[in-house]
């Protein structure tokens, strides 16, 4: 006879308790073999440990499972999968307490780890020592604290916890991480309600150092004097990326925010506040950082031109109209228009991440949008047939009809400008 028992476990328990919409449910089968399983209709699809699709609503159910630690990194683990694994053995193995809990059919709560109590108190707490055996835990931490960072579900990591991050930095086991999942983590945090509380954690227990060195060296970086000196670069970038996520931005956007001011880390503390031809090292730095994680090329190309434009966009008013031209194509604006316009909310960003900026103008994003849209009114197919006689003059007669169009733009602006 069968002792097979099914329970929702993990994020969908944490939500519901936290009166938050629950998205997936994962759920737990304890007292069952693979052979069981699939003589119920489930489809196998796990291949390191037995997962299966339920065959009407295809969602996981994953065998309850012991897993041991082998090698390095979060890949070197055997598991262990039996009808004798209790659920007790299986909530172990997880993370935090907050998602070691199950519920049964019946809405019975079990919580052998005091889940309940730390939701509660809003902390995020590690289950058991297991914990240290899997470096993604790490960011999985940060992440779940970008998540719940605003009230009411404003959550810190327990000391305890950011303790053993440390010592599992130390160890080198956040070095074994491969890029692909790094990014991966990264990503969703960076879309979560405070991507600055990801990072405050990872800087905390040592990870950023690590993973982000060239973002860590912000810390302690003054900005320039007509900015807020008063806060350092990497405070600064902390409130750049989280404007970004207020006003829901897309990935792409809150990355290129998060690494625009890569290359004050690298000026020379003799010159500071100054940061002369920083947004170049930018750039550059932004290209080893896409390199090393891998990054997709929407958010590399991205992070890439904001990091060696956002000051030109800030600059905007001052440039002339060849200037304009010129920057406009450097950008792709013409055949990327709405990329250029993402480069644009990272540059406001720039600007309204700053304390009590949040409310200002930025003009400058208006402005280039209508030189731009001056610009691509003009008709190049016109203007080669004016020159059909002279085809290498066709190039420069188009960016001079552009040139004049961009003019009539900066006529029409106010003298305040």
């Amino acid at each position: 006879m069968s002792t097979k028992q099914i329970y929702i476990v993990g994020g969908a328990v944490r939500d519901s308790l936290l009166g938050l919409p629950v998205q997936d449910r994962d759920y737990v089968v304890v007292g069952s073999t693979p052979e069981e399983m699939i003589r119920d209709g489930f489809q196998a699809v796990g291949k390191d440990f037995p997962v299966f699709l339920h065959p009407k609503t295809h969602e996981e159910y994953a065998l309850a499972r012991t897993e041991r630690k082998t090698a390095a990194g979060y890949k070197g683990f055997v598991f262990h999968t039996d009808a004798d694994v209790t659920l007790e053995q299986d909530l172990i193995r997880r993370d935090l307490t907050v998602n070691a809990m199950a519920q049964d059919s019946n809405g019975q709560i079990t919580d052998p780890f005091g889940g309940q109590q730390d939701l509660q108190r809003r902390v995020l707490r590690h289950v058991s020592a297991a914990f240290a055996e899997d470096p993604v835990r790490i960011l999985r931490v940060a992440r779940f604290a970008a998540r719940f960072a605003l009230p009411p579900h404003d959550f810190t990591v327990a000391e305890e916890t950011n303790a053993l991050m440390q010592e599992m930095v130390a160890a080198g086991e956040v070095d074994a991480l491969v890029p692909e999942r790094v990014w991966q983590e990264l990503a969703r945090g960076l879309m979560e309600v405070k991507p600055s509380r990801m990072f405050e954690v990872l800087r905390a227990c040592g990870a950023l150092k690590r993973l982000l060195p060239e973002l860590d060296a912000l810390w302690g970086v003054p900005q320039p004097e007509k900015h807020h000196p008063e806060i350092d670069t990497g405070v600064h970038v902390m409130l750049v990326v989280d404007y970004a996520a207020q006003q829901g931005y897309s990935l792409p956007v809150r990355f290129a925010a998060l690494l625009h001011d890569l290359g004050k880390g690298t000026t020379p503390p003799e010159l500071w506040p100054k940061h002369h031809g920083h947004e170049e090292r930018s750039a550059k730095l932004v290209d080893i950082v896409c390199q090393r994680l891998k990054v997709p090329s929407d958010c590399r190309d991205l992070a890439y031109m904001t990091a060696r434009d956002h000051g030109n966009v800030g600059r905007a008013f001052d440039m002339r109209a060849s200037t304009i031209v010129d920057f406009l194509t450097r950008n792709d604006a013409f055949r990327k228009p709405l990329r250029f316009s993402d480069m644009l909310r990272a540059a406001e960003c720039d600007c309204f991440g700053r304390a009590g900026l949040a409310n200002t103008e930025f003009p400058q994003t208006a402005f280039l949008e209508q030189a731009l849209n001056a610009a691509q009114q003009v008709n190049g197919g016109e203007i080669a047939q004016l020159c059909k006689d002279q085809p290498k003059r066709i190039p420069e007669a188009i960016r001079e009809a552009r040139i004049a169009a961009v003019q009539q733009i900066k006529k029409q602006m106010p003298l305040s400008h």
